[in-house]
């Protein structure tokens, strides 16, 4: 069984992923409404708008992490209500063309690059000490803790659902082959960070990390039949950046265990994950899952 060829066109219309999609995009609204309400209560106290380029550094850290990461936890269930109801369809063929999710994959592939991307972080801190700043706080710390390990998988785990997962599969409805979905979704991936404070600090350029992450996504998810080794690399990549280390410019503004107050560069780090990191992970995912005929599978019609 393939992973967009499971859906049968016949069944569905593009349509239907329209509709599907407006409804998560209304839910993530409403979402939202208690972070909008939170900021204008803050801009009343301090008498002082509070727009988005410095709203996550004039909040309270937990709190606005809690708020920022609600609208993805309110959409969750939508995904499982529109793909079981709406379209019919059992919600691992969302996941995996296998009978059933390989959690197995989703673990190998969270502490893979989670131990990965935080060894990183430890070098650098290492051979830059000045760079970055203790913040250990352990009650404060406990809380981001808890606030991170319940809503962080739902947060990641939802972009995947929606981008390599229902969109993908909406788009494969329509063009009828793997390459078109793949790019497409990747693209959008990356559109939806635009509005990241990173884009403010890094500039634009830094839109070819995300759509760059959203192909390497997109790519050993098609590879593997499912999306479970991006739902293993998403979460541990969010996790890491919440919770080991985070800078005064990123999305996540956190009390995490490190604070990077070095200057960021966008260029060789760019080349570095896109041209060394990525083909790297998926060199090592395709050994140990013996993944082959990768024209076939990235091209494939249907």
């Amino acid at each position: 069984m393939k992973y967009l060829e499971q859906i049968k066109t016949d069944n569905n219309r593009f349509v239907d992923y329209i509709k599907g999609t407006l409804i998560f995009i209304f839910f993530h609204i409403i979402g939202q409404i208690p972070l909008t309400l939170f900021v204008i209560y803050q801009s009343n106290l301090t008498a002082n708008p509070i727009n988005q380029n410095n709203l996550f550094s004039s909040l309270p850290p937990n709190i606005t992490l809690f708020l920022v990461l609600l609208p993805f936890v309110v959409v969750v269930p939508f995904v499982y209500l529109v793909v079981t109801r709406h379209h019919g369809r059992s919600f691992t063929s969302l996941v995996t063309a296998r009978k059933r999710v390989d959690y197995k994959r989703i673990l190998f592939s969270f502490l893979l690059w989670g131990t990965i991307s935080a060894s990183m972080v430890i070098f650098d801190y290492w051979m830059n000490p000045d760079d970055y700043v203790w913040n250990f706080k352990p009650l404060v710390f406990f809380v981001l803790f808890l606030i991170s390990i319940f809503m962080i998988p739902l947060q990641t785990s939802l972009e995947e659902f929606i981008f390599r997962g229902y969109l993908m599969q909406g788009f494969g409805v329509l063009c009828k082959n793997r390459w078109m979905p793949l790019l497409i979704s990747s693209v959008l991936f990356g559109l939806l960070h635009i509005w990241n404070p990173e884009i403010d600090k890094l500039g634009i350029h830094l839109i070819w990390y995300y759509i760059g992450t959203g192909l390497f996504l997109g790519v050993i998810t098609l590879m593997d039949e499912g999306m479970e080794l991006a739902l293993g690399f998403h979460s541990a990549n969010n996790l890491v950046t919440a919770l080991l280390v985070t800078a005064s410019w990123t999305a996540f503004q956190t009390e995490s265990l490190l604070i990077d107050n070095s200057e960021p560069s966008l260029g060789l780090e760019l080349v570095i994950t896109l041209v060394l990191i990525y083909p790297l992970l998926a060199f090592i995912f395709a050994k140990k899952y013996q993944w082959k005929n990768w024209i076939i599978q990235l091209t494939h019609k249907f």
